[in-house]
């Protein structure tokens, strides 16, 4: 997820380490954790496989000199994948992954975020259907009353999802040109 956010995050202008994780606090955080240990390695990765490159070095009389890196096009190309592609993974990774995509729902096309608020619409209602077994079993109170409480976040973001698709949508109808007979 870190790797999705980051080449997201150069997309849109090029930043060196320290204000890449400024920005990944401030819109990841609740999604994803950020330290240095994840972002510098991550970073040499990128520039090693081409996705990456570094624009300049400026030299600081204090630290380490400061890189700032701009996506290249194969960066362009691995984070549109990676924003299409649907992972195997738990329901708390899977939701932090739908809303870092959602964050860059800007850059992709019309279509693919309609594909992406359908999967996420799916996995969702599973999520419930799933939820609603396990209730059948449950008998403290306790436990049934978090359970509730997590059926009510579920459904909020059914519900918003259902919002984000019509939207969506109904741009899509609005930009199909007229047949006339």
């Amino acid at each position: 997820m870190l790797e999705l956010a980051t080449l997201g995050l150069l997309q849109s202008e090029p930043l060196h380490g320290y204000r890449l994780k400024q920005q990944l606090e401030l819109f990841m955080s609740s999604s994803i954790s950020v330290n240095y240990g994840a972002i510098y390695p991550l970073l040499k990765r990128l520039e090693e496989r081409g996705e990456i490159t570094t624009l300049t070095i400026d030299q600081t009389d204090t630290g380490p000199n400061r890189k700032t890196y701009a996506i290249t096009a194969e960066g362009r190309q691995r984070w549109h994948q990676k924003m299409m592609e649907h992972p195997q993974e738990s329901w708390v990774n899977s939701r932090s992954r739908f809303f870092i995509k959602f964050f860059f729902f800007g850059n992709l096309e019309r279509v693919e975020r309609i594909m992406l608020l359908e999967h996420r619409l799916h996995v969702c209602q599973l999520r419930v259907e799933s939820l609603e077994n396990e209730q059948l079993s449950l008998t403290d109170p306790y436990q049934k009353g978090l359970l509730q409480h997590c059926f009510g976040v579920h459904r909020a973001e059914i519900e918003w999802l259902h919002e984000q698709l019509t939207q969506e949508q109904k741009g899509l109808a609005e930009s199909q040109p007229q047949v006339k007979i």
